[in-house]
Parts: C-alpha cells; sequence; structure tokens
C-alpha cells in the first residue's frame, strides 16, 4: 500500500507519520513545498509541489501517480489539503472534495456555508472603509485574516480606536514577503467578527464516507477572550456536561456536511455559551504541531495506535475507524507560548519539568538562535509539554507546572538609536 501525504517541509508531523507507516508497512509517499530544480535533495523521492498552485501541483502528483500506484491521499496543513482534494479526485481516491477542502480553508467562504446551513456563526464580514461604522457599532470585535490559520492574526478590538489599530496591523501581517509570496484575491482580505464570549472547545475525528466519528473532545480550560488568542493547553477527556459534550458533536457532524467533507480528518473548533454553539472553524485536516502525541487509540487485541497511524490507515483502507477508541487515561498538551519578540537562546530546566508526576516529556521544537515572535505577528511555538494521568484535573495541574518550571532564554531587541543631522 502506498499513500500520498502532502505536507509542507517544516511540518512537525511528517516524522511522525513516517514513524506510522513503518510501523503500517505502508510506503509513505510526500509531496511537500520543497525545490524543484534540485532533483531528490533529501533522498526521500518526494515530489515537489506549489501549494499556492494546486492545478501545476496536481500534475506532479498524475505523473508519479503513472509510476507508483497511490492507494490513498492524507495531508497535513490547510493548503496541502487543498492539493490532496485535487489529488485524489485525479486519482480516483476518497478524500474531501476539491470544493469543500477550499470551503474549510478560507474563513469566508466556511462562514457563509455554516449560515447558509442554519448553524450559529458569529455575525461577520469583510472589513473595508465604508463598513467602518457598522463594526464600530457592533463592538466589541475580532478582526482577522480570511487565510491564515493558528490565531496568527487575530486580534480583539474593545474601541474604535483599537478596531482601526488591529486593522492596520492585520494589514501589516499580509504585507510581510513570506505572506505576499503566496498571497491571493482571498487572502488578501481582511475579516471582522462579533465577539462571541463562551468557554472554547477543540474536536478531533474523521468523516468515514460521509459519516463524522470523534475521537475527543479537548477543553481548553484558559480563556480565550484576548485581545490575541494564543491557545495553550488542551485536555481530554471534556469536563463539560454529557448533554454539551453530544450537542458539540451533533455540531461538529452538521458543519462537516455543511462544508462537504466526506472522507477525511476534520479538526474543528466551537465556543459554547447560553446561546448556542457556534463553529469557529471546521477544518479537512488533522490537529497541528504536535499535538496529536496527547491522542492513543485503543483497538482490536488490545492494539494501541498514534492519531497518525490511525489515519493513515483509515486513509488506504487498513484501519476501520470504528474499531478503535480513544485510550481510557485522561491526557493533555500544553503548545509552550513565545514570551516576547526576540532571539531564542534555550530553555533551562526541562529536566524539572519533565520530573513533575503525569509528565511525558517536553519538546522544545524552536531553533536557538532565531527571531521568534508571539502572536498575532508569529506563527510558533516554543515547543510541546505533554502530560497523562487519572483525571483531566490532574493533567492540566501538572501541565502548569511543568511550564512553571521552564526557564526561557531569549535576548530582547535592542531598538536603534535615531541620530538627527
Amino acid at each position: 500500500m502506498r499513500v500520498l501525504l502532502c505536507a509542507a517541509t517544516t511540518g512537525y508531523q511528517v516524522r511522525a507519520f513516517d514513524a506510522a507507516a513503518e510501523e503500517l508497512g505502508v510506503d509513505l509517499q510526500l509531496a511537500t513545498d520543497r525545490c524543484h530544480v534540485l532533483e531528490d535533495p533529501w533522498r526521500d523521492r518526494a515530489v515537489a509541489v506549489r501549494f499556492h498552485d494546486p492545478a501545476r501541483s496536481v500534475e506532479a502528483v498524475r505523473r508519479l501517480a503513472a509510476e507508483r500506484r497511490i492507494d490513498g491521499v492524507l495531508a497535513v496543513g490547510d493548503d496541502p489539503a487543498v492539493v490532496a482534494a485535487r489529488a485524489a479526485r485525479a486519482l480516483e481516491l476518497p478524500w474531501h472534495s476539491r470544493e469543500a477542502a477550499e470551503a474549510a480553508r478560507q474563513k469566508l467562504q466556511s462562514r457563509r456555508r455554516l449560515a447558509d446551513a442554519g448553524l450559529p456563526v458569529p455575525e461577520f464580514g469583510v472589513w473595508s472603509a465604508e463598513s467602518r461604522r457598522r463594526w464600530e457599532e457592533r463592538l466589541p470585535v475580532v478582526v482577522k485574516p480570511a487565510a491564515l490559520a493558528g490565531s496568527r492574526g487575530v486580534i480583539r478590538a474593545d474601541t474604535p480606536a483599537q478596531l482601526q489599530e488591529a486593522v492596520a496591523r492585520v494589514a501589516r501581517i499580509l504585507d510581510t514577503p513570506e505572506l505576499r509570496a503566496r498571497r491571493t484575491p482571498e487572502g488578501e482580505r481582511i475579516l471582522v467578527e462579533r465577539f462571541v464570549p463562551g468557554r472554547e472547545f477543540a474536536i478531533e475525528g474523521a468523516v468515514d464516507r460521509g459519516r463524522f466519528r470523534p475521537f475527543a473532545i479537548f477543553d481548553k480550560p484558559d480563556p480565550l477572550d484576548g485581545p490575541f488568542f494564543e491557545e495553550t493547553i488542551y485536555v481530554t477527556p471534556s469536563r463539560a456536561p454529557s448533554a454539551d459534550q453530544q450537542a458539540i458533536l451533533e455540531t461538529v457532524a452538521a458543519a462537516c456536511r455543511a462544508l462537504g467533507l466526506e472522507h477525511g480528518p476534520v479538526h474543528a473548533e466551537c465556543r459554547v455559551n447560553g446561546e448556542g454553539i457556534f463553529m469557529l472553524e471546521a477544518a479537512a485536516r488533522p490537529i497541528g504541531g504536535l499535538c496529536a502525541r496527547a491522542l492513543r487509540f485503543e483497538g482490536p487485541g488490545g492494539a494501541v495506535s498514534s492519531l497518525e497511524a490511525l489515519l493513515l490507515g483509515h486513509a488506504c483502507g487498513l484501519r476501520r475507524l470504528e474499531d478503535w477508541r480513544r485510550e481510557g487515561q485522561a491526557s493533555g498538551v500544553m503548545m509552550i507560548p513565545i514570551p516576547a519578540a526576540g532571539v531564542f537562546r534555550g530553555v533551562d530546566g526541562t529536566g524539572e519539568a519533565e520530573a513533575v508526576p503525569g509528565i511525558e516529556s517536553v519538546e522544545i521544537t524552536a531553533r536557538p538562535d532565531r527571531q521568534l515572535l508571539p502572536l498575532p505577528e508569529g506563527a510558533t511555538y516554543l515547543g510541546f509539554i505533554f502530560a497523562r494521568g487519572a483525571s483531566p484535573e490532574a493533567v492540566e495541574d501538572a501541565l502548569r507546572t511543568a511550564h512553571g518550571r521552564l526557564r526561557i532564554r531569549m535576548d530582547r531587541p535592542v531598538p536603534m538609536a535615531v541620530t538627527r543631522p
């Protein structure tokens, strides 16, 4: 069996999928956004694609499939999911449709489809000078780029002055060289939404030929009220009442139908308050970074599986989702935030953090001597802390205690002196 994995070369999860492929005896074929001039620079036979140019990327996959049979597709990331959808259609393999993957990737399309299906979503619109008065009358609001993920560029505004500054700040983020290089007309848009208070949850699952199958509901115990929306702790199982959990899963299933997600992983997020369950996203991809390590699954004969192995087996028909359940223990992950802009030098105290009862590992993924930016401009974390325990409360406490033992070393930027003639 051979599965095509569409993933950025910088993605953390590629190594995890490599390990899963070895476990299952599957040949993992990478499609990555690497240099297309050098021939196989990493000797892994990956096909070079450009995620901002899906049509040409699919032609490269077609040429590959003429030489090597492809039995399934997977994707890590929103842009790779669109290429995977196009490739699956070209190769007649099950996956989310192209239209669904594109709608899930673009916040504006996603909001429209969910609203058209009658699902609660925040009041939303595209920012323009003409819409300024409208949004000033609806404060507090959230300003965000239409095509970025991971809370990047997401800013809350409570006053007219904050609204103007938030829009200007998001525009500066979109004008960075990195984003200009892959900008699309949709990606230039700035969205404004009414701020929705409430508890936030993340839901991991997959659609199996049209049927949504949940894996886990993660609580986000830290309040995400702004001005920025940096995520930190995920803990499962959820401590929400059973009726609320069931309603959340039903809403996510309805969101998958509204977007047209048909076959493959889904990572969804929502906010819950007295007015209902507000969908924030239903992405055609698995959870990002190393966060999937917080999940383990038990299957036939006491077998244990990672999320990557479960998705890989599902993609090529080696594993049935209904045969697997999340392990009995509580588990969680903390995405270690970047404390301030500066040059990252290292982290002390990882041994002390890993000695905390319940902590499985501390993984520092940021590279020393690199300039790092926190949200809303930044797009990364320092690393991840993983914990397991008898209860969600014990897991959350272990994560907070371990984080408190880390000592992050950063050199703050030195302001440049201004000389006047």
